[in-house]
């Protein structure tokens, strides 16, 4: 996620602060959800473009190193499902202000990192703070702004993520072989600072709704049209985070890339994932099983590319380039589906259990891949990746025909 994915419906809205329906919007306030946004996603880009220096300070293998991932993918499952629960009754700007505020202290703990516990404790931090924002960021954006003007918010929250996906890797790999990995992670507290100031300069009282319960959650995991997205999730992502978590040393062994180049490929990839998501986006409105579908079997025919001419830096560059193309039409496509078959009454509880499932995915892909990349080189890890997004299209084809998918009303799909 991870490249994580949030969903919601609309809330009780009864405020002090803010009315059940706000007459104006609370645009300043929105826009420091944005910059939250940026921020947790930027932090958790980073250990792709900073993996090879990361492991050589630490004194751990690439492999070993790649467990970061893991470690925040684990941990922001759990928050993603949890927070709502464990926060029932905490006005939702000071929960929000504590989340961005874990982004500030994972980030300086990684940047003090001698060992692999504290690199791994810095992580752990982290993943509490991304599933917890992202559980909770649209059911807050909502309470910010009157119904007519939700889709501009959403948009706007999410401008976050695409300005992060341009831009961690390649600017991550540059300023890290320039000043240092360690600084980045400080710059990347700079970041969270800027975001918890502005959010305290703007967020409103919001008093806690609603009682969320597990038991929402186990009967949503029983209905199979949900469990079909939630399964399609885990393989497809899975086999995409196995293989972009370990980019960099394989475009350092195979094509042999300067660090200069592989910014400028990791570019690349941003720019087509804000592509693809618009891409994306066009596909889902028609269907967004078509939109999956589209995206797993894109990654897999570049996973097919690289390991045939993966050796040619143009042939490498173009592919993983198309790979971030392909990836962001599958954050809408998954999210859209969920919602679509999903009633709206439950549709912030589905949020939670997409947030969890993305989180696994990328936690068993980061898993993986360390095995594999130890084990077989970073070949072995991007025939991974081709095989599980080509499996989990298939899939999706396959069993997908047999689930309805219901048109929702009054729902905003939004991505990460």
């Amino acid at each position: 996620m991870s490249n994580t994915v949030s969903a919601a419906s609309p809330l009780d809205l009864e405020s002090p602060a803010v009315p059940a329906e706000p007459s104006a919007p609370a645009w300043a306030a929105v826009f420091s959800l944005s910059l939250g946004v940026f921020g947790l996603v930027t932090a958790e880009f980073l250990p792709a473009s900073l993996l090879t220096p990361m492991a050589a300070d630490i004194g751990v293998s690439v492999g070993i190193a790649g467990q970061a991932v893991t470690a925040t993918a684990v941990v922001g499952a759990i928050a993603g499902l949890a927070t709502a629960i464990v926060t029932r009754g905490i006005d939702r700007r000071i929960v929000i202000w504590a989340l961005t505020g874990s982004l500030i202290v994972s980030s300086l703990l990684a940047a003090a990192a001698t060992s692999l516990t504290s690199l791994l404790l810095a992580r752990v931090l982290l993943g509490i703070g991304l599933g917890g924002f992202w559980s909770m960021v649209a059911a807050t954006a909502m309470r910010l702004v009157p119904p007519s003007a939700l889709p501009r918010a959403m948009a706007l929250v999410f401008t976050g993520v695409s300005v992060a996906t341009v831009s961690a890797a390649p600017i991550g790999a540059y300023l890290g072989e320039l000043w240092g990995w360690r600084v980045v992670f400080v710059l990347s507290a700079i970041t969270g600072v800027v975001a918890l100031a502005a959010q305290v300069a703007t967020m409103p009282r919001l008093r806690a709704q609603g009682s969320p319960d597990v038991r929402t959650l186990l009967r949503l995991l029983g209905r199979p049209s949900i469990a079909l997205v939630l399964a399609g999730i885990v393989v497809v992502i899975s086999g995409h985070f196995a293989g972009f978590t370990y980019i960099r040393p394989f475009l350092e062994q195979i094509p042999r890339l300067s660090v200069e180049a592989i910014s400028l490929v990791l570019l690349a990839y941003g720019v087509g994932g804000f592509l693809g998501n618009l891409a994306g986006s066009a596909i889902t409105v028609r269907s967004a099983k078509a939109s999956v579908i589209f995206g797993a079997f894109s990654i897999a025919a570049m996973g097919i590319v690289l390991l045939l001419v993966g050796s040619s830096t143009l042939g490498s560059a173009i592919a993983v380039g198309f790979w971030g193309f392909a990836f962001g039409a599958l954050p809408v496509g998954f999210q859209t589906w969920l919602v679509r078959v999903t009633p709206e009454e439950e549709a912030e509880s589905a949020g939670g259990l997409l947030v969890a499932a993305f989180q696994i995915a990328i936690a068993s892909g980061a898993v993986f891949g360390g095995l594999l990349v130890d084990g077989f080189g970073t070949l072995g890890v991007i025939a991974y990746a081709t095989a599980a997004t080509l499996l989990g299209g298939i899939g999706v084809l396959a069993l997908g025909s047999r689930s309805p998918e219901r048109i929702g009303t009054g729902k905003v799909a939004s991505v990460h």
